[in-house]
């Protein structure tokens, strides 16, 4: 991505800022009943009310393990896996899951996306309870022709229905190095977080996830029907293998499968995950997008 471009993606942002906020609590983020706004929170000022554990670097295989086309994975730097490469080729993409499933918790990863033209192609974290009336917590990066901006889109689903997505344009170059990507996620609200700063938040309501546990998902694919410019631009295969690789695979959550641990989850505000979290300092709408 080009300085153009990039400061094209901060303006668009920058435009897009509606209000500040301002708490008034200790643990309050001072818009109680407000849906689907990406807010601006700096980690290091959550304080006791929520503030998730430092991220680790934790290796590979402590947490996850392929979920398909595992011959289409790469694992480097040792035994453990400190850092896995998903390939995309015509033939097939690739992914993993985590090997328990969490209600609530902190779950945060840094990716490198795929560089050059990427147009067709997009890179996935995501929470998924992988059932019919399934819940899920979404970061998609949706690639482009060489020298556009990256558009990272996002989405909740609760009882098998989304239709919640945002999209903004992310305001780094994220296939020059690695960014880190995160979730928080408890009975108060879901944050969504990049590099630790920017986020995007949904509130408990009458639709919210906070019944079913969930796995934590990556995966990278072929959507050239709909990623880039709702399906103009195509993958170019001669291109391929597209490559999007992944480290710091943390993992702070409460581990939850059968209804007795459920409930044990829900600790009313005891533990850290179950805790709100405060410090929005200025709230934005980052669902504007002049191709949808």
């Amino acid at each position: 991505m080009n300085k153009t471009n990039q400061e094209r993606g901060k303006k668009l942002t920058e435009k897009m800022i509606l209000r500040g906020g301002h708490p008034t609590g200790p643990c309050d983020n001072g818009y109680e009943g407000i849906f689907s706004w990406f807010v601006l929170i700096n980690l290091s000022i959550l304080g006791s009310c929520g503030a998730p554990r430092k991220a680790l670097d934790v290796p590979f295989w402590n947490n996850y393990e392929p979920s398909w086309s595992s011959h289409h994975i790469k694992y480097l730097n040792g035994v453990g896996g400190t850092t896995a490469e998903l390939l995309l080729d015509k033939s097939s993409g690739a992914g993993f899951q985590s090997k328990k499933s969490y209600l609530f918790g902190h779950f945060s990863m840094k990716m490198k996306l795929v560089g050059g033209d990427s147009a067709g192609v997009v890179s996935a974290f995501y929470l998924s309870s992988n059932n019919a009336e399934h819940d899920e917590i979404d970061f998609e990066f949706l690639g482009n022709r060489t020298g556009e901006p990256y558009i990272l889109q996002t989405n909740v689903f609760t009882g098998g229905k989304g239709d919640r997505e945002q999209r903004i344009y992310l305001w780094f170059d994220p296939t020059n190095d690695f960014h880190s990507y995160s979730v928080l996620w408890n009975t108060f609200q879901i944050v969504i977080f990049v590099d630790d700063e920017y986020s995007r938040i949904r509130k408990t309501g009458v639709e919210f996830p906070f019944n079913q546990p969930m796995k934590i998902y990556s995966s990278l694919w072929n959507a050239d029907d709909w990623a880039t410019r709702g399906g103009l631009e195509k993958t170019d295969w001669s291109k391929a293998p597209f490559t999007a690789s992944y480290t710091s695979f943390h993992i702070d959550g409460c581990e939850a499968v059968t209804p007795q641990e459920v409930q044990v989850c829900n600790t009313n505000g005891m533990k850290w995950w179950d805790q709100k979290a405060r410090g929005v300092h200025s709230i934005y709408r980052f669902d504007f997008d002049p191709y949808r």
